[in-house]
């Protein structure tokens, strides 16, 4: 079954992330979403699979996400639709692979849904 890591090569545990998944015998497709952001509807089913709310799925101390999301009351679909504008906002890596998802945070935790 295809594997993709939504991947930030900048970061730390993104790297960590490509890395257990390459050890493991798996070449994922590689999707540098700052570069490349999934649409709405692939983060929409992204969160879908990881069972969460898209407020769980930023980063919190993002520039981005203080001007635009902090204090402000969106509904789901506006929330995503900031986040794909806004990427940098979006928690990385996440990994997916049939219909189930994982963050890689720890790196491990991604082993769960392989």
């Amino acid at each position: 079954m295809p594997v993709t890591i939504y991947h930030n090569p900048r970061c730390s545990k993104s790297r960590q992330t490509l890395t257990l998944l390459q050890e493991q015998g798996i070449e994922p497709a590689i999707v540098e979403y700052l570069n490349t952001p999934p649409t709405a509807a692939e983060l929409d089913r992204i969160l879908n699979m990881l069972g969460i709310e898209p407020e769980a799925l930023m980063r919190k101390g993002e520039s981005e996400y203080k001007e635009h999301f902090s204090g402000r009351s969106l509904s789901r679909t506006e929330t995503i639709a900031l986040m794909v504008q806004h990427p940098k906002v979006i928690e990385r890596p996440i990994v997916v692979t049939g219909d189930k998802a994982a963050i890689g945070r720890p790196p491990e935790s991604v082993l769960a849904i392989l």
